[in-house]
């Protein structure tokens, strides 16, 4: 499973990107080790080895464990946008429109059944609706949502067991982490796509592949045909649109719909990463090509990503944490503030502090998402940052404070990054000045969040949705995913309580 080591590279940054290699050395390293020149085989023939033959007994210690952790997460995320994302009503009809809404493939939260496709699809786009679910701070992506979304599909399609959904899911992470880290994500933003998306197509295709149990030639040749699919925008950031969710969602469906060809023989281009028309080449201006293999199967890129305690862009939650922490040490009262900053690194204030008079005036719920003020003003005015905060975007007391908030690029902070996503809030209020730096938010690696805690937040999610029972019987499902014989099995714990009830009349 180890891949070929390269030298000691510099950690690729996200936001505006660093360039390691100019575009030239590059890719001449690349095609040396595609082509063999080094002895090693190339990045795609590595990726679907790796893909092919892992099995959760080869995965160090930990990994199963915190992949199924994250399972639960992002399942907790579907339920609740099923019933409450702005956008699902328009999302499921344009997918019962393409006749995608018939089948026996579930969605969570959802006692209809699906085509696998439609599946795949809306369970990756609600899974980011709220954008509440998983990310991975250097590769500055959500890699759970298409992976498990894809593998999910896959693996009820096939019947497969658990066991072999989840190896394929801790497949789906690390190439999508990976091809991320490649790139370096910052320079991919800075053409104006969305890693999540385009990375993450292909950790779909390698996820439902695994979860078909398809030998290393059918899952290059899947990831081949994925290559044709990728694509993801940016300009979702202009209008609030729900773009940015159903991209993820298309892209689990992408993975899924290249495994399935691939699966039936169809034969997809080679070398999608590393060819001359491939995707390091192609989505990134001087891609570090050896950073996507460095250590593969060794060092696990699932263990590097985080859970999110609140439904925001993980930029701000550094500053949610400092906000909280100040509120509560100090019982600092809304109308007391008079001025607040959110000290952020460059890529921060990209997507969370500028333009200025836009984050200062969020419209809707993607706006509140990706506006440092909004919160910052949730935090110090409720208290907390939950879901429910965004009915109050109209509320007078958070929109008087709106104004007194400001971001501002931070050196300190930038210093920190990407290492760590951190955050500073000073706050000027009583004649004074508090101020407080949290350099790893909550639900980092080392600050990941506890079973207990991870289950209080699914069930916060789920509960309202299904009711307390199913909520309890789909966690317990979730966290037993590796010992199901079918994972159909879990698939059909994700149902609200009212309509097992009128099922049952």
């Amino acid at each position: 499973m180890r891949g070929f080591l390269p030298r000691a590279l510099t950690a690729p940054q996200c936001g505006r990107g660093v360039r390691i290699w100019n575009q030239d050395s590059a890719l001449r390293e690349n095609e040396a080790a595609g082509n063999g020149e080094t002895g090693a085989m190339g990045i795609t023939r590595e990726f679907s080895e790796f893909a092919a033959g892992l099995t959760l007994g080869r995965l160090p210690a930990g990994v199963a464990e915190r992949a199924r952790f994250l399972v639960l997460d992002l399942i907790g995320n579907i339920v609740r946008a099923r019933a409450e994302a702005e956008s699902t009503p328009a999302l499921l009809a344009g997918v019962r429109a393409l006749g995608l809404g018939v089948g026996n493939a579930g969605v969570f939260g959802d006692a209809a059944r699906y085509a696998p496709a439609g599946a795949a699809l809306v369970n990756g786009a609600l899974g980011h609706s709220l954008d509440f679910d998983d990310t991975h701070a250097e590769g500055c992506l959500h890699p759970g949502v298409t992976a498990i979304a894809a593998a999910l599909a896959a693996g009820e399609m096939a019947g497969a067991p658990g066991a072999d959904v989840l190896a394929g899911i801790v497949a789906g992470y690390e190439v999508s982490c990976r091809l991320a880290l490649a790139l370096p994500a910052g320079e991919h933003y800075a053409r104006g796509f969305h890693p999540s998306a385009t990375c993450g197509a292909f950790g779909a295709a390698a996820a439902a592949a695994r979860a078909f149990r398809l030998p290393a030639e059918a899952t290059e040749s899947a990831f081949g045909i994925a290559l044709s699919q990728t694509s993801g925008s940016l300009e979702f950031l202009v209008n609030g649109a729900w773009t940015k969710r159903f991209q993820v969602g298309w892209a689990a469906m992408n993975g899924l719909a290249a495994a399935c060809f691939a699966r039936e023989g169809f034969k997809g281009a080679a070398e999608a990463f590393e060819g001359p028309h491939g995707f390091l080449r192609a989505y990134a201006p001087s891609p570090a090509p050896a950073r996507a293999t460095e250590r593969l199967g060794e060092v696990f890129e699932l263990m590097a990503t985080a859970v999110k305690p609140y439904p925001s862009c993980r930029f701000g939650h550094a500053g949610i944490d400092a906000a909280l922490a100040l509120r509560e040490e100090h019982s600092l009262r809304p109308e007391e503030i008079e001025a607040v900053t959110l000290g952020l690194s460059r890529a921060g204030m990209r997507l969370i502090g500028e333009p200025a008079e836009k984050k200062s005036d969020p419209r809707n719920v993607v706006d509140g998402q990706f506006s440092g003020p909004f919160v910052l003003a949730v935090a110090l005015t409720a208290g907390r940052m939950d879901w429910d905060s965004y009915r109050l975007l109209d509320d007078p007391a958070l929109r008087g404070l709106l104004p007194r908030i400001a971001c501002v690029h931070d050196d300190a902070i930038e210093a920190e990054f990407p290492t760590n996503m951190a955050g500073k809030v000073t706050i000027r209020a009583r004649g004074r000045v508090f101020e407080k730096t949290v350099r790893v938010p909550k639900g980092e690696p080392g600050t990941f969040l506890s079973e207990a805690e991870l289950r209080e937040k699914f069930t916060s999610l789920a509960a309202p949705v299904l009711g307390a029972g199913p909520t309890a019987a789909l966690a317990d499902a979730a966290l037993g995913i590796a010992a199901l014989p079918n994972v159909a099995v879990l698939l059909r714990k994700g149902v609200p309580e009212e309509a097992v009830r009128l099922a049952g009349e």
